[in-house]
Order: C-alpha cells, then structure tokens, then sequence
C-alpha cells in the first residue's frame, strides 16, 4: 500500500507491505461552512453559559478583547469585525483595546497585524501589542495554585469588560488550546509562563494531547483567565485549509469545553500499540523546525510501544528552532540525562524552551526517532540524539532494522491534528 506523508509543501511517499499494517489514522473533520461569517454569527447569537456579548457591554466603558498574535491561524478578519459590531451595539460609547496575546513570542509586527485584521481594523481601531517583558504593562494579580506569580497585562485587569477570539486544535501539553488560554499564557509575564511550564507539570501523565480532567497546566490556566475576569470568548475550529468548521462563544470555560467536546470526537483517533510509528506536522508551516515537530512526535509516542520506532517526516529547513533547545539535548550525553537534570529543577527556576527540549527527551528515553528531511543538517540532528533518514523508504528501512523486518506498523499522516490513544 503507497502511503503519502505532508512534507513541506509537498508529500513523501513509500510502499508498505498491508499485511504489516494496523492502519493509517487521520481525524474526520468536516468541510469549511458554507458561510464562515455566519456559522460565527450563530454562536455569538446562542453563547453557552454567558448572556450575549451586546448584554455584557452595557455599562462597560473599558473593553477589552484579546486576539491571538502572528503565530496563530485565527481567522480574525471573520471574527474581530463580529465583535467590534456586537460591543459597540450594547455600548456604541465603548473604549475598545484590541491586546494582542503574544505571549512568550516576540512582538508582533504592523505588517502581521494588517495581515491578520485587514487594513481598516488596524488603522481605525486601538491595538496593543502585549509584552511579556514590559514590566510597566503588567501588574501582580496573586499566586497560582502552582504557586507561582501571576503577573498579567495591565490593560486586561483594569478592563471593565475583558473578551477573547482564538481558535481550538489539539494541545500537546494543555490539552487543547482556546478558551482560558488566551490570558495564560497570552498577556501574562514571562516569569508567569515559565511557572506554568515548569518541568514537574510537563512529566505528569495528565498534561497531554485532549485531557483538560487532572491537567496542572491547565488548572493554572483557568484560575488565571477566572483572576483576570475574562467573561467571554469566541473561539472557532478550523480544518486544515484553515476554513473555520465549527464556532462556540460564551463563558470562558462553559464554551471552551463545549468546543473541546465536539473537536474531541471528531480528532480522536484509537490505534493498536505498534513497533513502527509514522507521522509528521501535517507539512508547511508546522515543520519548518525541529522545536515544532516535537508536537507530531507525541502524537504518535501515545501509540508507539516502548523500544519501538517514531518516524517523523519534517522539513525542519529552519534548524533546531531554538538555541537553547538545541543545545541541552546536544550538550547532553543522554536524553535520560536530560531528563533526570530537568525534573531537579524548581517550579520557580523553569528555562526558555524547557519545556520542549523536555517533551523531546522524553520522547526519545524510549523511542528511537528517524527524523526524513532532505532540507536540515543531519549532522545537527544526529548531535541532538536523532537518526535521519532523506527519504521515507529509507527510513522505513532503518526502522526493520532496529524492530524487525515483521514489525507492525500504525501511519499518522498529520499528527498535531488528531488525538490519539491506544485501541
């Protein structure tokens, strides 16, 4: 059986012997609607747990709505216009800030903005641009019951109203990302971030792709977003064209877990444990680095079996995707190495990239990872504790080699868009 891989713009192929295959497991999530604006418009007109938006703004002079940065597919030029529309019917004297949540990202740019609202919402509205490192912008807002400083925008907090746009996909370690997630870790400080993402919340079994229940992160998550009163969100869910398929709005979490209810059926994906697993980022723009494609690994590590084989399939043409990432697994004699210095270090002393280089070690204490690209430094990689491989056949090789030549085989063609769990 030919089976194709999203590799970049493009795809890898190779043939695979059917006798040898569990199966290839892609999520079932449905066509663009057939008006995007107005699948966006039926949610904001029935929100779930929250009186209508244009309710909320009566009386409220500062509002503020929180949109997500360059790094994010929301398809705000659908969304934000909705927004504006309904606060400004319930408070046409409104003072409406659009705060971008960027996070622990850089800043983003005008271009990027225009890009992302369109040239009219840039020039006529007020944007601000969250800075995780401006200490003037911030303000301490408590402890998190990880115990950790809630340091959040000082714009959010002083808001009469505060709202959210964002868009709902599976999370490697949040569950799944919308909802609570656009304040932490959207507009709070970097030390804040950093405290939510420390190593002890990242090695626990409940901070993994489609569980809220138990999630530590996620439990920061909401007391952050329930501190800074977010009172509601619009968060949509968009296929792999980036056409939005499915709109909630509402209370900050009623909605959100509504949304992750209806994304979970359609994204879950139940596969046999198996000795060889393939996957990938689901190509351009996700695997243009080895940072990202540490998402894709998890998905198929959950059913990979101990010893067995991950197959990624990422362009990685940008490098490791992040100096620090890079160099604490190569400087490091081991992924167990890596693992057992990271859990050692304090909630309160957690490091940029932790978290990833983190999740990759791992991955890697109990897979072997053949990462295919013909567009990366295979010298780089192998330094990073991955095998490598330029071709799909040639990997799939390799992988005999180390389980094989009867080893089962499960195909994941796009990883960041399911959640899977053994059968």
């Amino acid at each position: 059986m030919k089976i194709s891989i999203p590799y970049a713009r493009t795809a890898m192929e190779a043939e695979v012997d059917q006798a040898r295959l569990n199966g290839v497991y892609t999520s079932s999530l449905p066509p663009a609607a057939a008006d995007e604006s107005s699948c966006v418009r039926a949610a904001l007109d029935a929100p779930i747990g929250s009186p209508r938006l244009e309710e909320l703004a009566a009386g409220k002079k500062k509002v503020v709505i929180i949109a997500s940065d360059h790094t994010r597919p929301v398809p705000s030029k659908i969304i934000m216009p909705q927004l504006l529309e309904r606060i400004r019917k319930g408070n046409p004297s409104a003072e409406i800030t659009i705060l971008i949540a960027t996070g622990f990202h850089r800043l983003t740019t005008r271009e990027e903005l225009v890009g992302k609202f369109g040239e009219e919402i840039v020039a006529r509205e007020r944007i601000v641009v969250h800075d995780s490192s401006d200490a003037e912008g911030l303000v301490e807002a408590g402890t998190l019951p990880s115990g950790g400083r809630l340091i959040v925008n000082r714009l959010a907090m002083e808001a009469d109203l505060l709202v959210s746009e964002g868009f709902i996909e599976p999370h490697f370690f949040a569950g799944f990302s919308g909802g609570r997630k656009s304040v932490l870790p959207g507009i709070v400080s970097r030390e804040t971030v950093l405290a939510n993402h420390c190593s002890e919340f990242i090695q626990s079994p409940y901070a993994r792709t489609g569980i809220l229940e138990g999630n530590p992160i996620h439990r920061d998550m909401l007391y952050a977003a329930e501190t800074a009163k977010l009172a509601f969100v619009a968060n949509v869910v968009i296929n792999g064209e980036k056409k939005i398929v499915h709109a909630v709005a509402g209370h900050f979490r009623k909605a959100h877990e509504a949304g992750c209810a209806w994304l979970k059926d359609i994204c879950r994906v139940r596969a046999p444990m198996s000795d060889i697993v393939v996957t990938s980022n689901g190509g351009y723009p996700l695997d243009q680095n080895v940072y990202q494609s540490v998402k894709g690994m998890t998905a198929a590590e959950a059913v990979c079996r101990d010893g067995g084989v991950i197959v990624m399939v990422a362009s990685c043409a940008d490098g490791s995707g992040g100096e620090s990432f890079y160099r604490n697994l190569a400087e490091a004699p081991t992924p167990e190495a890596v693992l057992e210095r990271v859990l050692r270090v304090p909630r309160t002393a957690t490091q940029p990239d932790q978290w990833e280089f983190q999740i990759l070690a791992r991955i890697l204490s109990r897979h072997t990872v053949i990462l295919v690209t013909r567009d990366c430094d295979h010298a780089m990689l192998q330094a990073m504790h991955l095998e490598t491989a330029s071709s799909l056949p040639e990997a799939l090789a390799r992988a005999d080699e180390i389980v094989g030549a009867d080893a089962r085989i499960a195909v994941i063609p796009d990883g960041v868009s399911v959640i899977s769990e053994p059968a």
